[in-house]
């Protein structure tokens, strides 16, 4: 019998997970132990719902093992179908089991099918061989490629392939529809990757960024010009990680990158394949690691040029997507994956291993996952908390599996990835190992944080808002699941609504910004709470911190992608880099202070620790307080009071120094708090009885709070004072040092070879000196 897929172990079969004559299975000894429900008790009433969705995911992978030699052999479907070259010439192969005949087209044919049809398999795959001709490729690279098949009421279409690694448009021809692209460059037009992959950071600080608006003018960005041209100010700014949006090949420019027509493309609008790993290879350079927005939750409904087309009066086990109401998000007009299907979790699964492999991404954010996560995709539901909410028949368990394979794979090929779940329902176990029963990811997206913070932009005065509230929901999340925490992202910024700047300084920022020109009450507070929600936000919102390009100079308007509304323009699809690059204007100081708690956390990582204390929420003084690590974090909302000898609780008995200060002159402050005082502490109450303590803080000490500042305090270890110095801590003197030569910093990373570019190449002055006195006193730091 003829195989579709050949392979070390069998053949490949076409079945929905669901078979019920599988006599592969889990046993229930395997499911005896869920260590998830040891991890939160309060999941034992739905013990019998994990132990379902776990014996559905071992005996899926029991099959693959079975029938594909394992999860990580069948993850490799790029190799089979789609354009693969095979001896003697280029092999084609499509899942296409409606189709009643099929043929390959293209520039190499003449766009003439006669005599390139296609046989088709029992499992319902099509496949053609093209044969060398004279020592070269039958389908010459960069040239332009179609399948074309008849469905069932004898009319023929033409498609691009599913597979396809590249795919371009006329950009001459208004509306014009994509073609599918062989991409099979000779090795001398291959980019060699010349970089190995950062370590994975203890806590990631993701730059979101999208390739094609990051250019000043008003066009599409090229990946090359963004690594050149926008990564330095990544790096310069101490973000250990870079967020790319609207990768995969997208027909439809305004939808993001959220409605994908090909799966395995790289946007072409941006470059080609080679330029993409261009970009990755000198993030990698610079010591960052490189995140992937993959959209597996939906696909685009478009259906000359994306997969949608290939189903054609299709059953759902002939379809990559569910039929009728149930393959349809009538939200989001787009198509819904059918995650039963074997050929479907082959794509899927084979795309993750693709982006990893091929380009050298280090992880992914999985988008949409509470649209996969249920049969209602979320539509018109408050989520409560309560636990009923996630675990019922309206949970889609074979998204859930198919979730739980994904973050196996990409694990298992890729120890060091980071992956990232964009779920706003809370479920538990989002955050936990498959091992344990939980779905995989290593983080989850905070996204009440950043409606909070719209909320009490758009509704609430200064004088209104709730210390109890904000410490409240920036904390509110499932112990032992980790949050990347963000104040906003690219969803605050899209037209119809603001960015936090904005919403702060509106119609100020276009004529109150120059440092020339005295600061207006209006951009005094903007500044001063801009740099204070982001910073609270970093610091007490999650395990790791998300800023989308431009938020973090405080980027005025809102980005409007070309559509017919705006007379399809640019204008406003770009980022106006020349306003933080220009000397007297005071979108520096929220760039230079974003730099300084990028680079607190690296000195003191205090993101990845588990020590998170909130001592006061002071409702009348509006103060926060809070430890996060060893550091002492003091917030003043308070839009006028100013308090001198204000007590603070901590920890740690001894000498306390300022270690980053928002009020800062060189963060556009006025210099308020002084940097050269030790802070030393008192015993509070009776020791090892906390509610005699202040704030059930063993200790205290007083410091100089001004209004709308946030200062955080370090414990000095007076045992090295002589051999470190202050560190970053004598105020914000070595960090102002290093924000001040940023822009040297910048232009040298701009300007550097890529041969000599990588992680120990853009040490600051200030890491050569420690590592230095590392190497004469045999002492690590926190920072290695």
């Amino acid at each position: 019998m003829r195989s579709c897929f050949q392979i070390k172990r069998g053949s490949c079969i076409s079945r929905v997970l669901t078979d019920e004559k599988s006599t592969v299975t889990a046993t229930d000894e395997e499911m005896d132990h869920i260590g998830i429900l040891s991890v939160d008790p309060g999941l034992e009433p739905h013990k019998d719902h994990f132990k379902y969705r776990v014996r559905r995911y071992a005996d899926q992978v029991k099959l693959f093992q079975k029938h594909e030699g394992g999860l990580e052999e069948f993850a490799k479907g790029y190799l089979k179908f789609g354009f693969n070259r095979e001896e003697g010439g280029i092999v084609y192969r499509e899942w296409a089991p409606a189709a009643q005949e099929a043929q390959l087209i293209g520039d190499f044919n003449g766009w003439d099918s006669t005599y390139h049809k296609m046989e088709k398999d029992e499992f319902g795959v099509w496949s053609i061989k093209i044969p060398d001709s004279s020592g070269n490729p039958g389908i010459p690279h960069n040239s332009r490629v179609k399948f074309r098949f008849k469905h069932g009421n004898g009319i023929w279409v033409d498609r691009i392939p599913a597979w396809i690694k590249y795919a371009s448009v006329d950009p001459t021809r208004f509306a014009a529809p994509y073609d599918g692209v062989y991409w099979d460059p000779p090795s001398s037009e291959r980019y060699q990757f010349k970089h190995s992959r950062p370590p994975k950071p203890v806590a990631p600080r993701i730059y979101e960024a999208h390739v094609g608006m990051s250019s000043s003018e008003p066009r599409v960005n090229s990946y090359r010009e963004f690594a050149d041209n926008v990564l330095p100010r990544i790096r310069a700014n101490n973000y250990n990680t870079v967020q790319l949006m609207a990768v995969m090949e997208h027909s439809y420019y305004a939808s993001f990158g959220y409605h994908v027509t090909n799966f395995f493309a790289v946007s072409s609008r941006s470059g080609n394949p080679e330029d993409l790993k261009y970009l990755i290879d000198k993030a990698h350079a610079l010591g960052l690691q490189v995140l992937m927005d993959v959209v597996h939750s939906h696909a685009s409904n478009n259906v000359t040029d994306g997969l949608n087309g290939f189903d054609v009066g299709q059953r759902s086990q002939d379809s990559y997507f569910h039929t009728g109401e149930q393959g349809y998000h009538k939200l989001w007009d787009s198509r819904l994956f059918n995650y039963a299907n074997w050929e479907v979790l082959r794509f899927l699964l084979s795309n993750l291993r693709w982006w990893i492999e091929e380009f050298k991404f280090d992880g992914f954010r999985f988008d949409g996952v509470t649209s996969m996560l249920y049969h209602h995709h979320g539509i018109n539901m408050a989520f409560t908390g309560d636990y009923h909410e996630y675990f019922s028949v309206a949970t889609d368990v074979d998204a859930v599996v198919y979730l739980m394979l994904a973050n196996s794979l990409i694990h298992n090929i890729l120890p060091d990835a980071t992956v990232v779940a964009e779920d706003v329902s809370g479920m538990p176990g989002l955050g936990r190992p498959v091992s344990e029963g939980g779905i995989g990811f290593d983080y989850r997206m905070a996204m009440a944080i950043p409606d909070k913070w719209i909320n009490y932009l758009k509704n609430k005065i200064d004088e209104e808002w709730s210390m109890n509230e904000i410490s409240g929901t920036l904390t509110n999340r499932r112990y032992s699941e980790k949050c990347i925490s963000y104040a906003e992202s690219h969803d605050q910024a899209i037209v119809g609504d603001k960015t936090i700047a904005f919403f702060l300084m509106d119609k100020e920022m276009y004529s109150g910004m120059s440092c020339l020109t005295e600061a207006t009450p209006t951009v005094e507070r903007g500044i001063a709470l801009h740099k204070m929600i982001h910073f609270i936000t970093m610091a007490l919102g999650g395990e790791g911190y998300l800023n989308f390009m431009g938020n973090e100079f405080g980027h005025p308007e809102w980005i409007d992608f070309p559509r017919e509304g705006n007379g399809w323009s640019y204008e406003k699809c770009r980022r106006q880099w020349d306003l933080v690059d220009t000397e007297h204007l005071r979108y520096k100081f929220m760039n230079a202070f974003d730099r300084a708690m990028n680079l607190l956390d690296e000195k003191y990582p205090f993101l990845s620790s588990t020590k998170q204390i909130v001592s006061s929420t002071n409702e009348e003084d509006k103060v926060i307080v809070f430890e996060r690590g060893d550091l002492v974090f003091v917030f003043n909302f308070h839009p006028e009071n100013t308090y001198d000898g204000y007590k603070v609780g901590c920890d740690l008995p001894g000498k306390y120094r300022v270690a980053l200060d928002s009020d800062a002159l060189e963060f556009g402050g006025h210099g308020r708090v002084g940097h050269d005082v030790d802070h030393f502490t008192s015993p509070e109450g009776i020791p090892g009885v906390p509610e005699t303590n202040l704030n059930n803080r063993p200790n205290s000490f007083k410091v100089l709070s001004p209004s709308r500042t946030c200062v955080v305090y370090y414990r000095v270890d007076e045992s090295k004072e002589g051999i470190y110095g202050d560190s970053v801590g004598s105020g914000n003197e070595t960090l102002a040092a290093e924000v001040v030569d940023e822009k040297v910093e910048f232009e040298e990373l701009a300007s550097a070879d890529d041969d000599n570019v990588g992680p120990t190449k853009i040490l600051s002055g200030r890491e050569v000196e420690e590592e230095t006195v590392e190497e004469e006193t045999g002492e690590i730091s926190s920072d290695d």
